[in-house]
């Protein structure tokens, strides 16, 4: 039986009205950037709405026998991710539910079916308002992601993106009404400023100058050229080192096994780097990942995908205010604009070399993107984000969407 409200409590309930909320997505413990996205998205959401905790409608993993993971209390149903009829039952359970609305993480991969179309029939059988996190966008859809995309529209009441070059492929690869989307930023946790050495210290880096990418591994990352740029960089900077932190993507792994991550390790065999390139062969948890960040005096991100909308770890090396180079993919070319970061061409390791050289060779250069990330990343904090969800949903409930527009689109939050 619930304890009786205080008078306060119930005030603060009536002043703050509560939004009950129940979130589809992958979830921890699961390895998935969007597993730990929504953990963090969540407890973020839980510290504004703390009358109406966050539910978890967790799509558990095929390749994990009966979905096995030790999830936390806020999972309160599993879905799994190849059986259609767990996505109906999974309908009806949120239908007979308190909750107002459901907010929906949607990537490619996650949900099952030809392109992903069971997440459509639970859509379809909800009889609740939906808010949709678009993670990937195909710049060159087939057709079962065209029509999954066209009918996550038609279902949703409002769909977020994170960077606005997307919505203009929205309207004219999917001719979608773009005038459901709210771009907020991907969220990241609120670091201090600098402090690298008591890091480097904690992390056994103590004397290194550090260039990391922290990453589940996969052959898209382009790891390669960055393993390729560090002889050149150790001839000017001697006590170089490229830190490559992450297990292999658990997909990747299933398919391939760990070839990819044995071609890295034979390249640095080639190269004779064996003293400048470090494997962390492991998925990190946040604190232990944010103090590799914070150890690090640049971060790299050289993937392959031009169309890329979305890096979680470059979001956070951002917010930690730390020098990174990338190359242009959609997400790098916004987050790294005005002078936040560096841009080299994809798949050059020479322009990787020069872009590292030059920055550790001119402190004033460096630390002036340092602080431009570090103020940007002040917009992109877990609390800032959460705010912005928060508004949405409210919007979204009033059935006050279309205040957010005047042309199209419109970002929430600053």
């Amino acid at each position: 039986m619930a304890e009786p409200k205080t008078q306060i409590s119930q005030t603060l309930e009536k002043q703050h009205p509560a939004i009950r909320a129940i979130y589809m997505s992958s979830y921890i413990p699961r390895k998935c950037g969007i597993a730990t996205f929504t953990k963090d998205l969540t407890t973020a959401i839980n510290a504004l709405n703390p009358f109406a905790l966050a539910e978890i409608l967790a799509v558990t993993d095929p390749a994990v026998p009966n979905g096995g993971y030790d999830y936390p209390w806020e999972v309160k149903y599993r879905v799994q991710q190849d059986d259609l009829e767990a996505y109906r039952a999974a309908a009806d359970y949120v239908n007979s539910s308190s909750a107002e609305i459901l907010c929906l993480q949607h990537e490619f991969g996650l949900y099952g079916g030809e392109g992903g179309d069971y997440i459509l029939e639970f859509l379809k059988r909800l009889n609740k308002k939906v808010v949709t996190t678009l993670h990937t966008i195909p710049e060159k859809p087939n057709p079962n992601q065209l029509a999954v995309i066209k009918d996550l529209f038609k279902y949703s009441n409002a769909v977020v993106v994170m960077v606005e070059p997307v919505v203009s492929r929205l309207a004219k690869v999917y001719g979608v009404d773009t005038k459901k989307i709210a771009i907020i930023h991907h969220g990241v946790p609120d670091l201090p400023f600098g402090g690298s050495e008591h890091f480097k210290r904690l992390t056994r880096l103590r004397g290194r100058v550090v260039m990391s990418a922290i990453n589940l591994i996969s052959p898209n990352k382009g790891l390669e050229y960055a393993i390729s740029a560090v002889p050149s960089v150790v001839k000017k900077v001697p006590n170089f080192l490229l830190l490559i932190i992450g297990e292999t993507h658990p997909v990747v792994k299933k398919k391939y096994g760990e070839s990819y991550r044995q071609s890295l390790a034979k390249r640095v065999k080639e190269l004779k780097i064996e003293n400048n390139v470090r494997f962390i062969n492991r998925y990190l948890p946040l604190e232990e990942l944010t103090d590799y960040l914070r150890a690090s005096d640049l971060y790299i991100t050289p993937y392959l995908d031009p169309q890329q909308i979305a890096s979680g770890t470059l979001s956070y090396a951002v917010g930690a205010g730390k020098v990174s180079i990338s190359t242009p993919y959609l997400y790098a070319e916004e987050v790294l604009d005005n002078k936040r970061g560096i841009l080299v061409p994809f798949r050059d390791s020479k322009a990787i070399s020069k872009a590292a050289i030059e920055i550790l060779s001119d402190s004033n250069w460096r630390q002036s993107l340092e602080h431009e990330a570090y103020q940007y990343g002040r917009l992109m904090t877990w609390s800032a984000v959460a705010l912005a969800y928060f508004d949405l949903l409210g919007l979204v409930l009033k059935g006050k969407i279309s205040n957010l527009h005047k042309n199209g689109s419109a970002r929430v939050g600053k």
